[in-house]
């Protein structure tokens, strides 16, 4: 199973489907809260290259962009091939 990291903020309506999309596919992933720590903020930042909104999705340490990019990449039928990976 792929390493899932996932940049959020508890607010964020965007981060919360981003979280519930990888849930109902069973994929486990460490969250970074950007609100309460200003280093994963900056982390987030230059790991996305310059991404600042929330949320900022990583598989296997590729940046996959933010809830509307993981969830086309489901559509696509991209997303599954990328979380098998280990």
């Amino acid at each position: 199973m792929a390493t899932v990291e996932i940049y959020t903020s508890p607010f964020c309506g965007y981060c919360h489907r981003a979280k519930a999309l990888l849930t109902r596919k069973g994929v486990a992933f460490t969250e970074f809260d950007v609100m309460s720590d200003a280093n994963k903020r900056k982390e987030m930042t230059e790991r996305s290259n310059g991404g600042r909104t929330v949320p900022q999705i990583f598989i296997n340490g590729r940046h996959v962009g933010g809830s509307d990019d993981i969830h086309a990449l489901d559509a696509q039928g991209q997303l599954d091939p990328l979380l098998a990976q280990a």
